[in-house]
């Protein structure tokens, strides 16, 4: 929990050293990220909405973690996925082009269910 916040918090503050790194995880397209203070965040907008969804999820998992059995999981699973699966697949098909807040938006909700159904697994011991 603690190591999904210091690391959105260091994406946010785009710390120069941090950039290679994010070329790992990330394509790093500077029309597709974020800038602050004029420096480029080291991951896109997408990727940075999935660490701000997980983020989000992290505290609420430990006291909302619930056994679920693994159907329900899955279908929460697909279902956070839905909005980054059809921005995605909307813009490589080239019939739409979004902006960067809703490429963030439309992946928070996945890095929140990510995040809370791995934590609510790792919780439920």
């Amino acid at each position: 929990m603690l190591g999904i916040g210091l690391w959105l918090a260091a994406l946010l503050m785009a710390p120069a050293w941090l950039f290679p790194l994010g070329g790992f995880i990330c394509h790093q397209r500077p029309e597709r990220s974020f800038f602050v203070n004029g420096r480029q965040v080291a991951v896109c907008a997408r990727c940075t909405g999935l660490y701000a969804g997980a983020a989000a999820a992290a505290p609420l998992a430990l006291f909302m973690a619930s056994a679920l059995t693994s159907g329900r999981a899955r279908r929460i699973a697909f279902a956070a996925a839905l909005p980054t699966a059809i921005t995605w697949t909307l813009e490589f098909a080239g019939a739409a082009h979004f902006s960067n807040t809703i490429r963030f938006v439309a992946a928070l909700p996945l890095g929140f269910a990510a995040a809370w159904l791995v934590l609510g697994v790792m919780t439920d011991g």
